[in-house]
């Protein structure tokens, strides 16, 4: 191969090179990357295990977690960040934990946007490099002196129309945090191609899941500016149950400063919340409210569950918004951007369990990447908000789209052409029994039936969840081998405290841990000797080969019971997805 130049639009100006790294399927830095090393730990991907240190990758977009700017804040920090970054699609997860980087640390790396069409065209190639909007692909490491013509970084004038309290809290009339708040937000508007910005009623911050020491010296800053929020703000599920974190036996070198950023954003202003489930608490938002929502499957559920309008806010833009009560007028803000361009046809599977929920997110998440589906077929369901909880966790672990419709479930989709806007899909894809069944293998990756682990509550577990997972056990024995574990909000908790739940739950033998979530938690809760462990999680079957180095089985929660209760899940294929 001679050398290739390639041309896109320049998303963050600068400089890299290093040896090429390209794949074709979108990756979460959240749970797809360890922070620490720059290896790729989700197990799903193409990239497993190779490193991204120093390298120029090359994805489609990023996916999943809104996390994954602060894992790219991390990265930029400790010294295995990629080289520079190549999308085919702007990601304004990745690009935001640059910007941060950028603005407040002085380091930063290049990021393109080259667009589908050249992004699937791309060569195999040996080494890249990146200088402004221009890529060079070469088979091998050049030899010649790089001359990086155009990467110097041109200022242009904002095209965002500012109020008078945008200028206000850009002029830092409102301090220092607000200013640079507002700083960050207009960068990020900008990127989006936003031309003006907005009031939220509300905000939910992901930035407090602690991936490192970066992400609490950026709320430290933050605090030191003098940060305040301007809206009312909820706090995501943190990295440790806060009350509880000594005597479940987790090392002070991560509690301590896991704790300490719930207390830093806290001390902001936000609520005590500690919930990946916002929607479950009494300040869930209305259909129609405009809020500012980070964390995937939140984002999935307001949208598309409760009718509000949020963006897929990354880490760290979450808490500008919430610091300036503004955001991008743009996306699902909007009605046009809330529209589906994908139709999805699924079976209707006769006696299906509860499993078939996440399952069908999961897979529904790989076909749409950032596209909005409307998904018909399932009129007749019954899907209530466990369900479709379920279902948009899954969705959000593979997908980059920002919400879902289901015909005839969801309130913007009484029909297919309401979802649609009228407008023919530009795509319009079947599921099949067989598709269904492909996933399902996905997701369950255990080679031997035991199993040492019960994970359940990720999203957390909502008060209904509580009394069914009561009423399955009642009467029942855990086997003593086999730990249960459930994660939940604290209001959550309480309720099924009152309710009795929470007793009868103990007594059959299960743990119950708040504050935190499955994607946050390691050993010792998660038990050392356990090398098996089964959860009714389509996001969590997803994550936890890479985040605990777990073999995962995966099924119905009455399927979860039975496995706590007899050390054992039996390696076959539900009738209702057939035997083949």
């Amino acid at each position: 191969m001679s050398e290739v130049q390639i041309s896109g639009r320049s998303l963050v100006h600068g400089r890299g090179q290093g040896p090429w790294l390209c794949a074709d399927v979108g990756l979460s830095f959240w749970g797809g990357i360890d922070p620490l090393s720059g290896e790729v730990i989700d197990r799903h991907h193409p990239l497993s295990g190779q490193s991204v240190a120093g390298r120029v990758l090359a994805i489609p977009s990023g996916r999943g977690s809104c996390t994954g700017s602060s894992v790219m804040l991390e990265l930029i920090l400790n010294g295995h960040a990629p080289a520079a970054l190549v999308l085919a699609e702007a990601d304004e997860i990745l690009s935001l934990g640059v910007l941060v980087a950028e603005l407040i640390f002085q380091r930063s790396l290049p990021v393109l946007c080259i667009g589908h069409e050249r992004f699937a065209e791309l060569p195999r190639a040996g080494f890249a490099r990146l200088a402004g909007a221009h890529l060079q692909l070469f088979e091998q490491a050049p030899t010649t002196a790089w001359q990086a013509d155009g990467a110097s970084a041109v200022a242009q004038p904002g095209r965002v129309a500012l109020s008078a309290v945008d200028q206000a809290l850009l002029a830092g009339e409102h301090g220092k945090a607000a200013q640079v708040a507002m700083q960050l937000l207009l960068r990020m508007a900008e990127l989006q191609g936003a031309d003006a910005l907005m009031d939220i009623r509300q905000a939910h911050i992901d930035g407090c899941i602690y991936t490192g020491e970066a992400c609490l010296r950026f709320a430290r800053q933050l605090l030191d500016w003098g940060a305040r929020v301007r809206v009312p703000t909820t706090l995501n599920a943190i990295s440790v149950d806060q009350r509880r974190w000594r005597a479940l036996g987790i090392d002070p070198a991560f509690g301590e400063p896991a704790s300490a950023l719930g207390d830093t954003y806290m001390a902001m202003g936000a609520a005590l919340s500690y919930t990946c489930a916002p929607y479950l608490l009494d300040s869930a938002p209305e259909r129609g409210e405009q809020i500012a929502w980070a964390e995937s499957n939140a984002v999935v559920y307001a949208n598309s569950v409760l009718g509000a309008r949020t963006l897929k806010y990354p880490d760290f833009l979450d808490i500008c918004i919430a610091l300036t009560g503004r955001a991008p007028h743009i996306g699902c803000h909007l009605d046009a951007g809330r529209r589906a361009t994908l139709r999805i046809d699924v079976p209707a599977l006769d006696g299906a369990d509860d499993a078939f929920w996440p399952l069908l997110g999961y897979h529904v998440g790989l076909l749409c990447s950032s596209a909005i589906p409307v998904i018909c077929g399932l009129e007749r369901s019954g899907a209530g908000s466990d369900e479709l909880k379920a279902f948009g966790a899954a969705f959000a672990t593979t997908s980059a789209a920002p919400m879902f419709h289901i015909a005839g479930i969801t309130p913007e989709a009484p029909d297919a052409e309401s979802a649609l806007g009228g407008k023919a899909p530009l795509r319009h894809l079947r599921v099949s029994q067989a598709d269904l069944l492909g996933s399902w293998h996905e997701l369950n990756n255990a080679s031997e039936p035991a199993v040492e682990l019960v994970a359940l509550g990720n999203p957390h577990f909502s008060l209904s969840e509580c009394a069914r997972l009561a009423e399955l056990c009642r009467g029942r024995h855990k086997h003593a081998q086999t730990a249960v574990v459930v994660t939940c909000g604290r209001s959550i908790h309480a309720q099924a405290e009152a309710a009795g739940y929470v007793a009868s739950l103990e007594a059959f033998g299960v743990q119950l841990v708040t504050d935190t979530c499955w994607c946050m938690l390691d050993e010792p809760v998660v038990p050392r000797q356990a090398r098996r462990l089964m959860t009714n999680s389509g996001k969590y079957a997803h994550y936890a080969p890479g985040l605990v180095g777990r073999q995962v089985h995966f099924g119905s929660l009455a399927a979860c019971v039975d496995a706590a209760c007899t050390g054992t899940n039996p390696l076959h294929v539900p009738a209702w997805l057939g035997r083949h």
